[in-house]
């Protein structure tokens, strides 16, 4: 695998007008550790040491953890709260020949989850149900048709995956017809827990579980490996490409032991990606490339996430579960020609923002959309376009007859769930993290919860000067720049949530040679000299920006690898850039 991948083009050098501006943002550079510090991480060098304390290791035996990737990153799955009677449940319907319905959620983090436990439950001999709700006739979270459907099929035990710790109803339905539940939930419970027979939630009150960070798809795989150990078992390292799909694409830190599942997901998908995979990665024209969090970030992910937008998610299952590329293809091209739709359908959608956008206050702290021209599908990406282009929290809702469904994204500064929280009265169904959010209501309520959101707001956020920022890791000369801290950083993948590609700054560089490119001169490609090394450097987004006749700038940039005819050659991946003395 690869070093790195090109970074996502930035959006900081445009809006949603597509007016070129100069970048607002703040550059934040971490602070240079004390030499004292830097001795005690020996042997790894300055700019390691520097990387590794940014990230919250200050101790070479936890350094050496950290970069192995390994084994010794895994929980015992016993110290997380409803493991052991999950697991003395499962035994016993695995034994008894009872039929295990396994409901999961439509989006990847949820699909994922249940296709790795209904793979890992088979493997050990029981007999299995998918379940996948729709998005828009079911809803998210376990509903009384489902149970009534699992019952109606045999089963006598629900297991749900990236959702149910709210599900106080539908778990107690259940109950009525005979059905036991067991819930596996990453999401932030409420004071009240549904009468399951177990719930596994890392975040229930009293849990003493080392990472709180697992996504769903991360709890399905404890279960299955809390299984495995109680039987004396070895779990299939293929479940690992599963549960990496799903940590990935659900943002989730990529630290302690996602950090293993990641890292032993990719190692698996690259030597040996199952029927599905392959088949979506030559979809998306990434056949035979390495694939890394980037390709899983913009390639695999939004491609699993399709059908649950604009379909039915059991199609993304159906290509998880495929045993042979005959039976995956025509999965992996349906899967490809949703996405082509849900990129047509986001290209209308933000061209029908932009005239909404126009009428809101430059001050307003909150945004909130909704229009019948959004489909339900579509709406969390928009809300996410927004509050990254606007850096603000972003709310958009799809009107349908009198119902809106809405998603909602926001900054770091903001809560989203509590937010919601204060507005319950106005939904018929809600929930989310702090950072993104979800929920169902009546149109006639819209007008009122922008207002009273808006209001939540201007209290917690409105006297902040919202403007995004960059975190830098290190001052950097480029001429450092060497084999070693491309080793060192291979080492230090995968990257993504909790673990941010290192990013440095360089001021001062020599522009030898600057060229827009792209379609419509939208990018810019730099040749730079800076001590004695010159390097190419590619700045995505941000060809409007350029100055002619610029000499010296501070740069701002990650490295990454440009893959171009079978070679690949390193460069810089510019966040932004400044004159040099402004």
């Amino acid at each position: 695998m690869g070093l790195l991948s090109p970074l996502t083009p930035s959006n900081g050098n445009r809006d949603m007008s597509g007016d070129a501006r100069s970048s607002s943002r703040v550059w934040s550079v971490t602070p240079r550790i004390s030499d004292e510090a830097i001795r005690a991480m020996e042997p790894f060098s300055p700019l390691a040491a520097q990387l590794l304390h940014n990230r919250g290791i200050t101790d070479p035996a936890d350094a050496a953890a950290f970069l192995a990737r390994d084994e010794r990153l895994l929980e015992d799955p016993v110290l997380l709260p409803g493991m052991t009677a999950a697991v003395a449940r499962l035994r016993a319907a695995r034994d008894a020949g009872e039929t295990i319905g396994v409901f999961g959620d439509f989006d990847a983090d949820g699909v994922t989850g249940t296709a790795l436990l209904a793979e890992g439950l088979e493997q050990l001999g029981a007999s299995v149900i998918p379940y996948l709700p729709h998005r828009v006739t079911e809803g998210h979270g376990l509903s009384s048709q489902a149970v009534h459907a699992l019952r109606g099929k045999g089963t006598s035990l629900i297991v749900t995956v990236d959702c149910g710790v709210a599900s106080f109803d539908e778990v107690a339905e259940a109950a009525s017809l005979g059905v036991d539940t067991i819930i596996t939930d990453h999401h932030s419970p409420p004071p009240l827990l549904p009468e399951a027979l177990a719930i596994v939630n890392p975040r229930l009150y009293g849990s003493t579980y080392p990472n709180p960070g697992l996504a769903g798809v991360g709890l399905a795989f404890k279960l299955v490996q809390g299984l495995c150990d109680s039987l004396g078992l070895r779990w299939s390292e293929q479940l690992l490409q599963l549960a990496a799909l799903g940590t990935v694409t659900d943002v989730t830190p990529l630290v302690g032991e996602n950090r293993y599942i990641v890292a032993a997901g990719l190692r698996s998908m690259n030597a040996d990606p199952k029927p599905g995979l392959r088949e979506l990665l030559r979809a998306g024209g990434k056949d035979g490339a390495p694939v890394d969090t980037e390709a899983v970030s913009f390639v695999l992910g939004p491609r699993l996430n399709a059908p649950g937008r604009l379909g039915h998610a059991i199609t993304a299952y159906n290509l998880l579960r495929a045993s042979s590329p005959d039976e995956a293809i025509p999965y992996a091209d349906e899967l490809q020609r949703l996405n082509r739709e849900r990129q047509e359908l986001m290209g209308r959608a933000i061209d029908h923002a932009k005239a909404q956008v126009e009428s809101v206050p430059a001050e307003e702290p909150l945004l909130m959309l909704w229009s019948e021209e959004y489909a339900a599908g579509i709406v969390g990406l928009l809300a996410s376009r927004l509050s990254e282009e606007r850096y603000r929290p972003a709310v958009v809702a799809a009107v349908e007859g009198d119902l809106a469904r809405g998603s909602a994204r926001s900054i770091p500064e903001f809560n989203l769930a509590s937010a919601l929280e204060e507005c319950s009265d106005l939904f018929v169904r809600y929930g989310g993290h702090p950072r993104a959010a979800g929920f169902v209501a009546r149109c006639e309520v819209l007008p009122e919860l922008r207002s009273r959101l808006g209001e939540i707001a201007k209290r917690e956020i409105g006297h902040l000067q919202l403007q995004p920022s960059i975190r830098i890791d290190a001052h950097v000369r480029l001429s450092t720049l060497n084999a070693g801290t491309l080793r060192f950083l291979e080492e230090l993948a995968p990257f993504g949530e909790g673990n941010p590609a290192p990013v440095f700054i360089t001021r001062g560089a020599s522009v030898l040679d600057a060229s827009r490119i792209g379609t419509n001169g939208q990018h810019l490609r730099l040749r730079l000299r800076h001590d004695g090394a010159v390097w190419s450097a590619i700045a995505f987004g941000m060809g409007e920006a350029w100055q002619e006749g610029t000499e010296l700038i501070d740069v701002v940039y990650s490295l990454g690898l440009d893959r171009w005819n079978g070679r690949e050659a390193m460069r810089l991946v510019v966040h932004d850039f400044r004159p040099s003395g402004t």
